[in-house]
């Protein structure tokens, strides 16, 4: 299975890390129009009892992104991740490492799976699966900019 590999490091602990990643997330996520979670846009990502990750539309409705596999914090984060036109059986995954580097934390982001899409499929636009991965890669890395934003100046 081929992975989207992302990673910035944040002037704070991994404990703290992993607290801004899955308490904040509704406030540094940012939508990206090519990866839409849902047609009607992202909408609030939050992490449901630790459980599961959804997200609350404007209209109310909460769609449910994907199970949490591993939550250890400070350590690792895992879920599976569906946009909402993936058939039932088609999901991805993103693993979330957080590693001590000496005083700050290496954050890195490995999404797998779209390999496994279709490349007629609408979440992947037609696209090749190097095409796929290279946007997405951009996509995380404008998302991680904006988690190390909410925590102070991140590094490559």
């Amino acid at each position: 299975m081929s992975a989207v590999i992302v990673s910035l490091r944040v002037a704070v602990s991994p404990e703290d890390a992993f607290d801004t990643f899955t308490e904040d997330i509704g406030l540094w996520w940012q939508a990206s129009e090519l990866f839409q979670i849902t047609p009607r846009g992202d909408g609030t990502l939050s992490f449901d009892n630790r459980e599961r990750l959804i997200t609350t539309l404007p209209n109310g409705n909460v769609f449910e992104i994907g199970r949490v596999r591993v939550w250890e914090p400070g350590r690792r984060l895992a879920f599976s991740w569906r946009q909402a036109t993936f058939t039932p059986d088609q999901l991805t995954h993103v693993e979330i490492m957080f590693e001590p580097v000496g005083a700050e934390t290496r954050v890195t982001v490995t999404h797998r799976g779209w390999d496994e899409i279709p490349q007629d499929h609408v979440a992947r636009h037609g696209f090749p699966l190097a095409a796929t991965q290279m946007r997405l890669a951009e996509t995380w890395r404008g998302r991680l900019a904006a988690y190390a934003g909410r925590i102070g100046p991140a590094r490559d």
